[in-house]
């Protein structure tokens, strides 16, 4: 690990830039320009990246239309039918919020620069593309003095972090909102779950467990780049299996386990200071014996360290056939408390006397409105709301931070190392440094030997980085 770079950062230097910037913010909507939508008051929303995340997020924006009208303006993707796809099926369901003729409908890598050029100051730019691009989107949008919405992770390694940092103040200075698709802190049931752990309902926090252990999942494993007419450029072939490389994702440590990263931090009020892992590669062929040639572990066991000497152990597993576990607790020195009972966030949350969470020790449950169920929803509303009545809000720094620990973790199992949050924060290795100059004719960030495979974690031998480059 570089640790002789004259910008540094130190943690406590970062988490303290918490005060600057929430000053910053308290003052946005007094001493800077309102940034409002059109004067008709319809917000104008341009979706770059037209997946399942961004088809859902677009979805979401719509469904804040209570608030005053949205309309969807443009689109954009480098692969058309991806973007054709995510525009049947909103129009199936939003039809009359749709406004996205052909000739607003973009392709390419510059796409995302021709969906954003339809907005005004003050409409919304959604960003759901893998995460590579998310600080090269965010720096456009705020040239064009535009609101934003971006999925997690925001980013995979140090010097994205620290650039999206700096983009983060500079959207406060402008006055703009943000929101980062961290929905768990949205969710209702583990906002109650969060004020009576600070309230001391469960004692100390001394350890944290989150689980996420299943079958593979999304595009995490994968076979050699076929090379075909099917898939002729290994840049897009790359960008479609995202899961599978860490310039594009984090991997499926990033990508899948950030929530519970997040989630659980919170319950602490802070971020772990340092993590050390196991981790590695059960299963190195497909069911058809079909090598598989991807970055990723299918199995993670980190424990994170926080400044109080308390614990947090995160395990994610994708193998077939074992046990599933999917679901985060809470220990304290007086009780414990199921933070999410499924999934991500999955609702109730719950507290109970001793460690064992059996029913008939079970002393609360969370009970959350029907028409705040849904955190994603939750979370739009709330951008939403920030956006049409001008108050602060900005959850970039906090998705930089929850993207950093996470990636401390996913280090620390790939270096064979104890990683600390500055050094991962301070790293200089950098997966993807050109992503603002790719073309659809560009070779990848990562490239591949001549049997078709890709550096790999080498825990122990390969120390200061994530693979050899």
């Amino acid at each position: 690990m570089n640790n002789s770079q004259p910008n540094q950062t130190t943690r406590r230097e970062f988490i303290k830039n918490t005060a600057r910037i929430a000053a910053a913010s308290a003052l946005a909507g007094v001493a800077l320009p309102h940034v409002h939508a059109a004067e008709d008051n319809t917000l104008r929303v341009a979706l770059v990246g037209c997946g399942g995340r961004g088809g859902g997020a677009a979805a979401d924006a719509l469904g804040t239309s209570k608030q005053g009208p949205i309309k969807l303006v443009a689109m954009a993707d480098v692969f058309e039918s991806k973007l054709n796809g995510a525009y049947r099926g909103l129009n199936e369901k939003h039809s009359s919020q749709m406004d996205v003729p052909p000739e607003r409908k973009f392709i390419g890598f510059d796409a995302y620069k021709q969906a954003m050029d339809c907005l005004k100051p003050g409409d919304i730019a959604i960003f759901t593309t893998p995460l590579a691009f998310r600080w090269v989107h965010f720096k456009y949008a705020i040239e064009k003095r535009l609101n934003v919405f971006m999925e997690k992770p925001v980013t995979a390694d140090g010097p994205t972090s620290r650039r999206m940092l700096e983009l983060g103040e500079q959207a406060t200075a402008k006055n703009l909102k943000v929101g980062v698709g961290l929905m768990s802190r949205h969710s209702r049931a583990l906002q109650q779950l969060h004020q009576r752990i600070q309230d001391g309902e469960i004692g100390d926090v001394i350890l944290m467990r989150g689980y996420r252990m299943h079958g593979p999942v999304g595009s995490a494993f994968s076979t050699r780049w076929p090379g075909s007419p099917s898939e002729p450029s290994e840049l897009l072939w790359q960008i479609r299996r995202f899961h599978s490389f860490l310039w594009a994702s984090g991997g499926c440590f990033s990508d899948f386990y950030i929530h519970h990263v997040d989630h659980l931090s919170w319950m602490k009020n802070s971020w772990p200071v340092k993590a050390h892992a196991i981790g590695g590669r059960h299963y190195k062929t497909n069911a058809d014996g079909k090598p598989y040639v991807d970055q990723n572990f299918d199995a993670y066991s980190v424990e994170y360290t926080f400044a109080d000497g308390s614990k947090f152990i995160m395990d994610g597993r994708c193998n077939v056939g074992a046990i599933p576990m999917y679901y985060t607790h809470v220990q304290g020195s007086k009780g414990m408390a199921i933070a999410s009972s499924h999934g991500d966030c999955g609702a109730p949350s719950s507290i109970y006397k001793g460690q064992n969470p059996d029913p008939e020790n079970r002393l609360w449950v969370s009970e959350v409105n029907a028409d705040e169920r849904n955190p994603y929803q939750n979370e739009w509303n709330e951008l939403v709301g920030a956006i049409r009545n001008d108050r602060p809000y900005n959850e970039v720094k906090r998705g930089v931070e929850a993207s950093v620990a996470t990636s401390m973790g996913r280090m620390a199992a790939h270096t064979g190392q104890e990683i600390t949050f500055e050094q991962m924060l301070n790293s200089d290795h950098e997966y993807a440094p050109d992503a603002d100059k790719l073309t659809m004719d560009s070779p990848p960030p990562l490239k591949s030997d001549e049997n078709g495979r890709y550096p790999i974690p080498e825990p122990g031998v390969v120390k200061d980085r994530e693979y050899r480059v």
